[in-house]
């Protein structure tokens, strides 16, 4: 066996001496984040979500908002030109956001929600739409697709509710930027899926938040329907101190079914202050056209 080995080993000195080895090596450049990754349990994870729901129980912002509509779908994208809002929250569900038209600020748009119900003002084209938060029907008018419930849901994330709801933990990667040599590097992440109990207790996917080792902080939360597919897809960045609650300054939600996307960036942003019912209210304007989505 010795001598086997030794004669292989002389073949190849040969065959390298003569012709040139015939292997090579060469330096692979490491593109793993080298941050120092802090561990959690699945429990931790959902504490931390739990408490920052409990942090957060209005919201009275002014935002700047970013929105795209089309895709795959309709074949094209098209980006609206970035405008001045207004949102109000408070839990369990009520929502109101407002849009400013450039320059002149008139609204572009007013809608408001229960999590049951929403009306839609869009005062430049005189039309007052009512229906459900659940789109049941896509309207070629992308703005009657939008939901007031589903930006509610990106922006105020609830507590997993451990009745009905059962977490898991779930190992990932991401990309981020080295601080170092601010190129994209891998980095691993935690994922939490949050498992819902269904109709004769069945359980479907509801939603997957996503962790930042590095800090702990949830980057992106995706929502699903009960068929599996995603809804909702919400990143969030730029953390800031507003009053003593950590909170994102930018959150991008992706609609992928209704294919439209839309960004707020926080202009100013006040939590936990007394909110009134009547803001929560709207009338129709005068001459209006009404319509209901059933």
């Amino acid at each position: 066996m010795e001598r086997a080995r030794l004669t292989i080993a002389l073949l190849v000195l040969c065959l390298c001496s003569t012709t040139g080895c015939l292997f090579r090596s060469h330096r692979v450049e490491s593109k793993l984040s080298s941050a120092p990754l802090k561990t959690a349990t699945a429990q931790e994870l959902v504490a931390r979500i739990d408490q920052l729901a409990a942090s957060v129980h209005t919201m009275n912002a002014t935002v700047d908002i970013d929105t795209t509509v089309g895709g795959e779908k309709k074949g094209k994208v098209v980006e609206y030109q970035e405008i001045r809002g207004y949102i109000l929250a408070e839990k369990p569900k009520l929502l109101r956001m407002i849009g400013l038209l450039p320059i002149v600020r008139n609204r572009a748009f007013d809608m408001v929600s229960d999590g049951t119900h929403f009306e839609l003002s869009i005062p430049p084209k005189n039309r007052f739409i009512t229906g459900t938060d659940e789109v049941t029907k896509l309207s070629t008018n992308p703005l009657e697709n939008l939901r007031p419930q589903a930006i509610y849901d990106a922006l105020l994330m609830p507590a997993v509710n451990e009745k009905n709801e059962i977490a898991v933990i779930e190992g990932g990667v991401q990309q981020v930027e080295d601080e170092k040599t601010h190129k994209m590097v891998t980095q691993a992440n935690y994922q939490l899926l949050i498992l819902q109990r269904g109709a004769q207790d069945t359980w479907h996917l509801q939603r997957k938040i996503f962790f930042n080792r590095a800090d702990l902080q949830v980057y992106r939360q995706t929502i699903y329907d009960d068929k599996g597919e995603v809804v909702t897809d919400a990143h969030y960045s730029d953390q800031r101190d507003y009053d003593g609650v950590q909170f994102p300054s930018l959150i991008e939600i992706e609609r992928p079914q209704e294919e439209y996307g839309i960004s707020l960036k926080m202009v100013k942003l006040a939590l936990n202050v007394p909110l009134k019912p009547e803001q929560f209210q709207m009338e129709i304007p005068p001459g209006a056209t009404v319509t209901e989505l059933k």
